[in-house]
């Protein structure tokens, strides 16, 4: 299960790049109860989602050319640079290279051979979320990928993970995401990876990661959401041994999902 206890590998940060952060802001608000708290005038328009006064993600306006909405996931390290280049030697590539934000924590971000975004963040003064786990918070990481085999050996090569195959009822395998000391015993799933399959392929879709937000009522936060303009992708559905799942875009098209139950999915 994902912890504030970071260790390399493990999710630590995520945040939202927007093309109307002041909308986005008040639609996750709404739906998540959550709060912002800018980063400060020189921190370019970035700033924090709180929840209780403890941080649980991040917004700012987009900012590389022809990006879209979306959510980027970060995982621990503790050489960013060191990380950057075993991107690189596993196929992979770097959309950002590290660099210091400010005193916070060196960050950098890449794109997986099969074309997924993600980040890394080296912790300095921020260590990274101060709430996972639990309702309005991140529960789940999870990349949905056009190539599952070289996804799997590139995270591997890189961040060292492991996974556990759960069959999905006759369908596609869904591997259980696990780093190197994140978590004990049985309970140390952090993310999955799923194969795309044909249809979405043949419907253009492609690699991302995306992250989960824990709920106490599946049904009723995605009633809230698509009534706020957001776009359905899974409507509320059970998953044996997960609990209640939903997917949505919001209302600029960032993928996002919800979960009530148990987010281990073990």
């Amino acid at each position: 299960m994902l912890t504030t206890d970071y260790v390399p590998g493990t999710p630590n940060w995520i945040d939202l790049g927007a093309t109307d952060t002041d909308a986005a802001v008040a639609f996750y608000s709404a739906v998540f109860g959550w709060t912002f708290r800018s980063a400060g005038p020189e921190a370019g328009g970035y700033g924090f989602f709180q929840l209780d006064g403890r941080t649980v993600g991040a917004i700012g306006p987009l900012t590389e050319e022809g990006a879209t909405p979306s959510w980027t996931v970060y995982f621990h390290t503790a050489d960013a640079d060191a990380t950057a280049r075993a991107v690189v030697a596993a196929g992979g590539a770097v959309r950002m290279e590290p660099g210091d934000v400010f005193t916070a924590g060196r960050m950098a971000a890449f794109t997986d051979p099969t074309g997924a975004d993600f980040g890394v963040w080296q912790p300095r003064e921020n260590p990274g979320l101060q709430a996972v786990t639990e309702p309005g918070t991140l529960c789940w990481t999870e990349l949905y990928t056009t190539d599952d085999a070289a996804a799997r050996e590139f995270y591997r090569t890189v961040f060292s993970w492991s996974y556990q195959d759960m069959p999905m009822g006759g369908g596609p395998v869904y591997g259980i995401v696990s780093s190197p000391g994140g978590g004990k015993g049985e309970d140390t799933g952090q993310g999955g990876i799923m194969q795309l399959q044909k249809e979405h392929l043949d419907a253009g879709s492609g690699s991302e990661w995306h992250p989960y937000f824990g709920v106490t009522d599946c049904d009723a936060t995605f009633e809230m959401a698509t009534e706020l303009g957001a776009r359905v992708q899974i409507r509320p559905m059970d998953v044996p041994r997960v609990g209640r799942i939903a997917g949505l875009q919001d209302p600029w098209g960032a993928p996002f999902a919800l979960i009530q139950g148990d987010p281990t999915m073990s």
